[in-house]
């Protein structure tokens, strides 16, 4: 099982591990790309970053900060992300990312593992087509 509970999510936070969510797939500018949020441990607070990267359609990649980014606002630091926001309570930040980015409350991972989860949307794109 890949997805934290809630407590297990924030207890992650709180000893200032980051939490990350895949969000799917989406076009830029008729580009395909994929996105994610993450909230991070930062100076006592807690920040939300969204991430709009190229989708290179290859079951084989798992580090998604590593991508291209899509967002103009990201191209300064690679990885980083857009913050959306901060907020001094794992919680809160929690609800906070969930209402800003439509995250879905069950499906929160640790650090580093949506690309497990974009691998997985891959392969299941993959396995659609060859379906058809």
């Amino acid at each position: 099982m890949r997805y934290l509970t809630r407590q297990f999510a924030i207890g992650a936070l709180r000893r200032g591990n980051g939490i990350e969510q895949f969000l799917g797939g989406v076009e830029i500018d008729g580009e395909p790309a994929i996105r994610w949020v993450a909230i991070s441990s930062m100076n006592r607070q807690y920040r939300i970053s969204l991430h709009t990267v190229q989708d290179p359609d290859d079951d084989r990649v798992g580090d998604l900060p590593n991508l291209i980014s899509l967002d103009p606002v990201d191209e300064a630091y690679v990885g980083e992300g857009r913050e959306l926001a901060r907020s001094k309570d794992a919680e809160e930040a929690m609800t906070l990312a969930e209402h800003l980015t439509d995250a879905d409350p069950g499906r929160w991972v640790n650090h580093a593992v949506a690309g497990e989860e974009y691998m997985d949307y891959v392969r299941s794109r993959r396995d659609s087509a060859q379906a058809t």
